[in-house]
């Protein structure tokens, strides 16, 4: 068993899932990987449960419902807290993320507590977004940091590394976010909390297969979720038995 589990959350992605459990685990770098299936009709989860009979580094989770990407990362976390894992990291399933950056993501979380992923740090380093989509994703991220302070380039980016620490810091009944804004409220707790977050340039590929997740209300969830944050109409306090930040 690894120290390190890379959660990937599905929903009609089993066209994708095969080829990226076989890039991760070609990995020099060894991490475990769990899938966090929303009961997908495509029959995604039944391809993870077959994968898992092959290979003793899967495990699969499966949800009864598609209750947004908040939610399924949720669960991943409380599974991975359970199970002891000390690095915690977050990817799409759609091949957006390179698995071959992992081990960049791990090897800063040595000296942080949370590394970001960044599409946009130094530049921008997104692959195959039309206009439109890329200049949403750009506005949104100037919009969030205009609105929390919080001063880093990519707050909607799903391609990262917790430790654990900061799981367990997070009242995770009480996250409020299901979308993008998931993304944002992760990161604002980790900073209220006084824990070490970091960037790292990372190269973002538009979908390979498949329908984008991407909606309307995902885009209003993250414009009034930031005002909530600010203004603290969220709240979200601390477990009592919640690691102090390491210095």
């Amino acid at each position: 068993m690894s120290d390190a589990l890379v959660i990937v959350p599905t929903y009609n992605e089993r066209n994708n899932l095969p080829r990226l459990v076989d890039r991760i685990l070609k990995l020099n770098t060894p991490v475990d990987i769990l899938v966090v299936d929303d009961n997908s009709p495509d029959g995604t989860g039944e391809v993870a449960d077959e994968i898992v009979r092959q290979h003793r580094e899967v495990h699969v989770l499966h949800r009864v419902r598609k209750e947004g990407l908040g939610r399924a990362y949720l669960a991943g976390f409380k599974w991975a807290i359970e199970h002891g894992y000390e690095f915690i990291f977050e990817m799409d399933a759609d091949h957006s993320h390179n698995p071959d950056q992992i081990p960049e993501l791990l090897a800063a979380a040595q000296d942080s507590d949370l590394v970001l992923g960044s599409r946009y740090l130094g530049g921008i380093r997104v692959v195959d977004w039309d206009m439109r989509r890329l200049l949403i994703s750009i506005f949104g991220n100037w919009y969030a940091r205009a609105v929390t302070g919080l001063p880093y380039s990519d707050l909607t980016g799903g391609f990262k590394c917790y430790r654990r620490a900061i799981i367990e810091s997070i009242d995770l009944a009480r996250v409020n976010s299901i979308g993008y804004a998931f993304q944002i409220e992760m990161t604002w707790w980790a900073v209220q909390r006084g824990f070490r977050v970091c960037e790292i340039p990372i190269i973002f590929y538009g979908r390979d297969k498949g329908e984008t997740k991407f909606s309307k209300s995902i885009i209003w969830e993250a414009v009034w979720t930031v005002w909530k944050l600010r203004l603290g109409l969220i709240r979200n306090e601390a477990p009592r038995s919640a690691p102090a930040p390491a210095r």
